[in-house]
This record gives C-alpha cells, sequence and structure tokens, in this order.
C-alpha cells in the first residue's frame, strides 16, 4: 500500500494546520467494511409442503392443540400452564440460579470493556510532580550537584486517522451484544429446563401410580389363587407365575422412585438450592394444565426472536469490525503530544515567573516491514468473519429445524396421545372381563396375566404420550424464543424484534 504522508510531521504552523484540517476531515472514516446484518432467510414455512399436506388431512381430534400464525409469545410463557407451583418455582430459580447469575455477571464484565474500550476517543491527561536531585561531571570547578522539582500536565492524542479504533469499540460493543443475547438463552434455557423437570415428575409420578395399581392387582390376584389352592381349585404352577408377575412388577417400582427423587433433586438445584433441602412443590399432570392456542412466528421473525442467532449475529459483527481493526494497522499512524508545567531548584520557587516549561509534539508512523506479520494477521481477521458467518448460517438452520421437529412432535404426539387413550380404555375393558372370567373359572391364569400387562403397558404408554405433549409445549416456546422480548425488563431495549 502507498504511503500517505511520506514525510515525518515538523513543527512548522503550516504543517501543523494542514494536518490537523486533514484529521477533522478524516475523522468519520472507519477501516474495513460496514457491518450490515443478514437479511432473514428468504422462506415462507418451516416444514415442506407435503409434510403440511399430510397434517390437513388428519381429522379433527379432540384437545388438540390449534396454532396461529404471527402469534405473538408472552414473556412468562409457563403461566399458561396455569400451575401456582411452577409459576413459584421459575420465579425463584430466576432469582437464584447460579448459571443465570454467572451470565449476568458476564455480561456485565463485557458492557465495562467496552465501556472502558470507549476512552481511546478522547485525549489522555496526566498530572504528575517529580523531584530529583542530579550531578553533572565537566565545569572548571568540578562536579555539580543540584536539585530540580518539575510539575507538568501531559495530553496524548492519538486520532486513529483510519478509524482502528472506532472498529476496536465496535468490536467490544458487539462482544458484549453477544452475551446480552447468550444472557437471554441462558434465561430460556433455565426456564424449560425447569418446566421440564417439572412435566418430567409429573410423568413419572403418573407412572408410578400406575405400577403400583399393577402392584395391587397382581396381589390381590395371587392371593385370590393361593385361597383356590387350599380348595384344591388351582395348581402350584398358576401361583409360582402369578408371583413371577408380582415380582417383575414390584422390580419395575424401584427405578422409577430413583428417577422421581433425581427429578426432585434437579428442581432443587435449578432453582439454587441444594439437594438436602425440602422441595415444597409437587408436580403432577392433573395439577398442569395445557395450552390450547399456540403461537407460530412467521419464519421471517425467526432470526429476530431466537437469542442464539441474535447472538450469531452479534459475533459476526464483533469479527467484521476486527477485520477493519486489521486493516488500520496496516495504514499510518498519527500521535499527538503537548505538555505544559514549572520547573524550579527549588520547590518554593516553583511556580515563580520565568519557571514554566512547555512541549509540543507530534509524529507519524507508517508499518513499512513487518515480515508479513501485518498482512497475514488481516488474512486471520477475514478467515475469522467467513468462519462467524459460516456459524450465524449453522445457527440460523438449527433454529428451523428445531421449530420443524417440534410441530412434527406436537402433530404426531397428538395422535398418539389418543391412541394410548383408546387403547387404554380398551385394555382396562378387556382386564374387568378377563378378571370376572378367572373368578368363575372360565380363563386361565396365563390369559389373565396378558390382560394385566397390557393394561399395565397401554396406562404408561397414556402418561408418557400425555407427558409428551406437555415437553413438546415447552419445546415449541423454546424453538420460538421464549418471548424474551416481551418481559418487563426489555421492552425498551431498542434491540427487540
Amino acid at each position: 500500500m502507498k504511503t500517505l504522508f511520506p514525510e515525518a510531521m515538523t513543527s512548522r504552523p503550516m504543517t501543523v494546520a494542514l494536518c490537523s484540517a486533514l484529521l477533522l476531515s478524516l475523522a468519520g472514516c472507519a477501516a474495513g467494511p460496514d457491518f450490515k446484518r443478514p437479511a432473514a432467510p428468504a422462506i415462507d414455512r418451516y416444514l415442506p409442503e407435503s409434510a403440511t399436506a399430510e397434517q390437513a388431512e388428519v381429522p379433527s381430534i379432540l384437545n388438540a392443540q390449534q396454532l396461529v400464525n404471527d402469534m405473538d409469545i408472552p414473556g412468562q410463557w409457563w403461566t399458561l400452564f396455569h400451575s401456582a407451583p411452577l409459576n413459584e418455582l421459575i420465579d425463584q430459580a430466576i432469582k437464584a440460579n447460579p448459571d443465570l447469575e454467572a451470565a449476568q455477571a458476564a455480561l456485565r464484565n463485557a458492557n465495562e470493556i467496552a465501556l472502558a474500550g470507549r476512552g481511546a476517543f478522547f485525549p489522555t491527561v496526566d498530572a504528575g510532580i517529580q523531584p530529583t536531585r542530579q550531578k553533572t561531571v565537566g565545569s572548571a570547578d568540578g562536579p555539580t550537584i543540584y536539585n530540580l522539582h518539575t510539575a507538568q500536565l501531559s495530553v496524548g492524542y492519538s486520532p486513529s486517522l483510519f478509524g482502528g479504533v472506532k472498529r476496536s469499540v465496535e468490536s467490544l460493543q458487539a462482544q458484549a451484544d453477544s452475551l446480552r443475547f447468550q444472557q437471554e438463552a441462558t434465561y430460556l434455557s433455565l426456564t424449560t429446563n425447569v418446566a421440564n423437570a417439572a412435566v418430567q415428575e409429573a410423568s413419572l409420578r403418573g407412572q408410578i401410580e400406575a405400577t403400583r395399581e399393577s402392584i395391587a392387582i397382581n396381589q390381590k390376584l395371587l392371593e385370590m389363587l393361593r385361597r383356590q389352592h387350599v380348595l384344591g381349585h388351582s395348581a402350584v404352577a398358576d401361583i409360582a407365575l402369578q408371583e413371577t408377575a408380582l415380582a417383575v412388577a414390584q422390580a419395575a417400582l424401584p427405578p422409577m422412585e430413583k428417577q422421581l427423587a433425581q427429578q426432585r433433586h434437579l428442581l432443587l438445584v435449578l432453582s439454587g438450592r441444594f439437594p438436602g433441602e425440602e422441595l415444597t412443590s409437587r408436580f403432577d399432570l392433573s395439577s398442569l394444565q395445557l395450552p390450547q392456542t399456540l403461537p407460530l412466528s412467521l419464519p421471517s421473525k425467526l432470526v429476530d426472536q431466537r437469542p442464539d442467532v441474535r447472538a450469531a449475529a452479534e459475533n459476526l459483527r464483533s469479527a467484521n469490525a476486527l477485520v477493519g481493526v486489521a486493516i488500520a494497522n496496516r495504514l499510518p499512524n498519527i500521535v499527538l503530544s503537548a505538555s505544559i508545567g514549572k520547573t524550579a531548584a527549588e520547590m518554593s520557587q516553583l511556580f515563580s515567573a520565568g519557571t514554566g516549561i512547555w512541549m509540543l509534539a507530534g509524529s507519524l508512523a507508517q508499518p513499512v516491514f513487518r515480515g508479513g506479520s501485518l498482512m497475514h494477521q488481516q488474512r486471520a481477521a477475514e478467515a475469522a468473519f467467513d468462519q462467524a458467518a459460516a456459524l450465524y448460517r449453522s445457527t440460523v438452520l438449527s433454529a428451523f429445524r428445531e421449530v420443524a421437529d417440534t410441530l412434527q412432535a406436537i402433530d404426531k404426539d397428538t395422535q398418539a396421545f389418543v391412541a394410548t387413550q383408546t387403547a387404554e380404555a380398551a385394555a382396562a375393558k378387556s382386564l374387568n372381563i378377563a378378571t370376572r372370567q378367572y373368578e368363575l373359572g372360565d380363563l386361565s391364569v396365563t390369559a389373565i396375566l396378558l390382560a394385566q400387562q397390557a393394561y399395565l403397558q397401554t396406562r404408561l404408554s397414556r402418561v408418557q404420550a400425555q407427558a409428551n405433549r406437555y415437553a413438546d409445549t415447552i419445546a415449541l416456546f423454546q424453538a420460538l424464543g421464549g418471548g424474551w422480548w416481551n418481559r418487563q425488563e426489555v421492552m425498551a431495549d431498542s434491540s427487540r424484534p
């Protein structure tokens, strides 16, 4: 690159004036390209047309959730489940969760660093006083020893002719904004984790209840067989078969109880408490209300709503600014400095007339040879920008995939729930008939055991399918961004969608 200023600055007034005018005229310039946030993908659907048509052909299902296009998401979306214990637990987690506190502290740190970087726009001013005692050699009278006291005010300024400082501050601000959206992602992850843990607890309680009911049925049947054996109406083999069935049902209970205890521990830790503390909140499926109307943001809005996509965009902005910094480092740099003060042999004379000193200086430096390091640093910055751009595209694609997966899950899990409800009702009816037939001696032990097993399996499937619908609803809120822009503390933020 051709040097813009081939000669060093001198102290001549005309040169100084010319350079000052040039600095003022270029004060708004900044090396490198100005950042433009990527446009939203030109796509108007989350699912292919074939999948959308397949969903449209499915007949209306009782209690099916309705998706409303472009419906906004409330900032406290979890309140739609109408569970006071869940609301209370999430509020406590927001106040006490250490991961969220760490994200908030990281954001404060990044904001302060960005503000500190803005100081480079202004001159530096330093005041100091320097008392010295000196000895000189070479005079006819021999060495001279004297005191010198100097007090001065120094001013320095590097105007960053090509905007290197501006781009550096832009990068710092982008990093702070990225952390702000990462904090929102942490907030969303925390609230969804608490809600999912509560749903999982409710599911486990339903499965435990079904297993205990199965144990009770098997215990009742075993007692019946033993009574019939005393009367000579049942064989020892039938009793052994029923004892096996009872043991299998009993063996299924401890793992579920273990998972339930672990879910309770998870809820405590998410809310900032230790596992040894008591958790008064209790969750079961009957205490949660499934929202019947669900929001579905337009695809064009998704990139504005997803905090991870917004964070990736800010990382891209930071990388773009660092390209400008690398370019500016290869261009001339000007440093201006001045000082004014007093100097005297005695402290008492320091502010007397005739002791004033001053200095004005300016320097211009153009990198000429750095072994290719500046060129390669620029290329490295450009490669980092390409990497950030690719990561941004990957984040956007993942966001659309998550929404598509959730939409399919809501549709299919609703169908599965209806099917398991029907199967459970049929299995319960079959078990009642089989039990009466067995009591009348018209059915074998093996047949009634099969009926019991079918009923337990269909009931467990129904509980899991019901829990899946709650989990799918939570996943949809998370995939669409969680409504962070509608929370009271961020509603005034200019960066909200």
